[in-house]
């Protein structure tokens, strides 16, 4: 299991929302490019970067600063937000980024999926962002009819190999992640898993580690590594 640290992106800045909430906003950096080389530094694998302002509109608005992240890293990051055409996928694939995460557009069109696992594999991940079980879209605003383990299932039907789970309720609070649900997406077959929403402390990363999970694949951990409740040197270390 890998421990991927988050930057999300709003305006430009490096923030964290609470609940997934756009005006519950914490800004901890200016400078994306320089908090990942920071986590780079101090040991991480593997980045997690999202483009808020993206995921809200639909179109991104900090292509220019995850890129910038992709070429001055030595380890792969994945991106998410706005995603929605395959001309940005590619672009941004051809910038150097190592995997793309989709979110809404998949919720309604599966050949878009399709499309692109045909063309790209194993460099595309869905984000399965759930709220008391339903997955949430258009930057986490709205909730569809469409339960997480459902579209879980029928993603891994088309061929989708990476899941990024998170429980919106837990995101940003610092309260544990969600295990019981965490449990219902890894039972899906042939799905790897990526963690993510409510991590504070290690003895979180040791319960994540404790479901002796072949396909948890990693977990995400934003808020904790800026406020300092989690030891990121000892939770690299740990995994």
């Amino acid at each position: 299991m890998l421990i991927l640290p988050a930057i999300d992106i709003k305006d430009g800045k490096v923030v964290r929302l609470f609940k997934g909430q756009f005006d519950k906003i914490t800004e901890y950096g200016s400078d994306p490019v320089d908090m990942a080389l920071r986590w780079q530094d101090m040991g991480a694998p593997y980045l997690h970067v999202v483009d808020l302002d993206g995921a809200q509109s639909g179109e991104r608005r900090n292509q220019n600063a995850i890129k910038r992240i992709a070429k001055a890293l030595s380890i792969p990051v994945e991106t998410g937000g706005g995603i929605r055409s395959i001309d940005v996928v590619e672009d941004y694939l051809s910038s150097g980024l190592a995997r793309i995460i989709l979110g809404t557009r998949v919720v309604g069109e599966r050949d878009f999926l399709v499309e692109l696992l045909l063309k790209w594999d194993d460099k595309i991940a869905v984000s399965l962002d759930c709220l008391n079980g339903f997955v949430a879209q258009h930057g986490w605003v709205e909730t569809s009819t469409v339960r997480g383990v459902e579209l879980a299932q029928e993603l891994g039907n088309l061929g989708l190999k990476y899941v990024i789970y998170t429980d919106i309720a837990r995101d940003g609070t610092l309260t544990g992640p969600n295990i019981d649900g965490l449990k219902e997406i890894l039972a899906v077959d042939g799905l790897q898993v990526i963690a993510s929403g409510g991590v504070k402390s290690l003895d979180d990363i040791r319960a994540l580690m404790a479901l002796n999970a072949h396909n948890l694949w990693g977990v995400i951990t934003g808020k904790a590594i800026y406020e300092g409740t989690l030891d990121i040197k000892q939770a690299f270390q740990l995994c």
